[in-house]
C-alpha cells in the first residue's frame, strides 16, 4: 500500500492536525514529522524514516552537502504517536517552515513512501508545475509515437 490522494484539513486550537483515515494505519504507532523539500512537513512511517536516516548517514561519511542535508533533517525531525483520532500535533517551528501560519487550512498529499503537508496556494502551485511536467511527457509520447499522446 502507497500513500495516494490529497485532502483538505483544519488544524485545530491546539495545534493537532487529523491524518486521513485511510493512511493511519500505514504510518503505525510511531511516525517522524521533519522539514521537507519545496517547504512542506514531511510524514514518514518509522521504518521508512529509519531507512531514510541509514541512506544519509552512509551519504554524509565523505560529503559535506550531505553532512548538511543530514543535520537539517536530523535537528528538524518529530517523532509523534498519532492519538486515538489520527490526530497529530504540529509544533510551530515546522508550521513556520512550511508557511502553515494564521489560517490552519493545509492539504495533506500522498507522496507514494510518506505524506506531506503543504500550505494549500504553495501545494497548488506546486501541483502545476508537476502537471505541466506531466503533459510534458505525454507530449514526447505523443512525438516518439507519431500520435496524439493518447494510448
Amino acid at each position: 500500500m502507497r500513500f495516494v490522494g490529497s485532502f483538505e484539513r483544519q488544524i485545530d486550537d491546539k495545534g493537532r492536525l487529523a491524518l486521513p483515515a485511510p493512511h493511519r494505519a500505514l504510518l503505525g504507532e510511531r511516525c517522524y514529522l521533519v522539514k521537507g523539500a519545496g517547504k512542506c512537513i514531511e510524514v514518514w512511517p518509522e521504518e521508512v524514516f529509519d531507512e531514510v536516516a541509514d541512506l544519509l548517514i552512509a551519504d554524509s561519511r565523505h560529503d559535506p552537502e550531505a553532512r548538511a542535508k543530514r543535520r537539517a533533517t536530523a535537528a528538524s525531525a518529530i517523532a509523534a504517536s498519532p492519538d486515538k483520532q489520527g490526530r497529530v500535533n504540529l509544533p510551530d517551528p515546522l508550521r513556520s517552515w512550511a508557511g502553515i501560519t494564521g489560517e490552519r487550512q493545509v492539504t495533506i498529499a500522498g507522496n507514494l513512501d510518506h505524506l506531506d503537508i503543504w500550505d494549500p496556494p504553495r501545494f497548488a502551485r506546486k501541483q502545476a508545475i508537476g502537471d505541466e511536467q506531466l503533459d510534458d511527457a505525454d507530449q514526447e509520447d505523443a512525438d516518439v509515437d507519431g500520435g496524439d499522446g493518447e494510448p
